[in-house]
């Protein structure tokens, strides 16, 4: 079956396939780290920065990181990560639902839309 997309220019292999993906629910799919890590995101409007939690399974935050765009963070707690030999987040999943809640949070900062909540 030829692919239809919209990346007319480019050269496709002949093993390329167009997968149409399903409906993803959060809330129904939501499967925990499996290092038992999670992270709590707020922007905080009166200093104009996103925070991030990094919170262990007993509910305690172990590290709090501060920035204005959501790469300043992911960046910092991924080089803190390295430099302090934790692993966090190795769940490809949960590192793309960082992005993902990072950049909502970063939008809602810029648009002064105080209605972000954390899915």
């Amino acid at each position: 079956m030829k692919n239809k997309t919209s990346f007319k220019t480019q050269k496709l292999s002949k093993h390329c396939a167009t997968i149409s993906c399903p409906s993803y629910n959060a809330y129904k799919n939501f499967q925990i780290e499996e290092t038992g890590y999670y992270i709590l995101i707020k922007p905080n409007f009166e200093i104009s920065r996103i925070e991030v939690a990094v919170c262990n399974k007993k509910h305690i935050i172990l590290q709090i990181f501060q920035g204005q765009k959501a790469q300043d963070i992911y960046h910092a707690i991924f080089k803190f990560e390295k430099e302090n030999n934790v692993e966090w987040f190795n769940n490809k999943e949960h590192i793309a639902y960082l992005g993902k809640e990072l950049k909502k949070a970063e939008l809602a900062l810029v648009l002064g839309n105080t209605a972000y909540f954390q899915e």
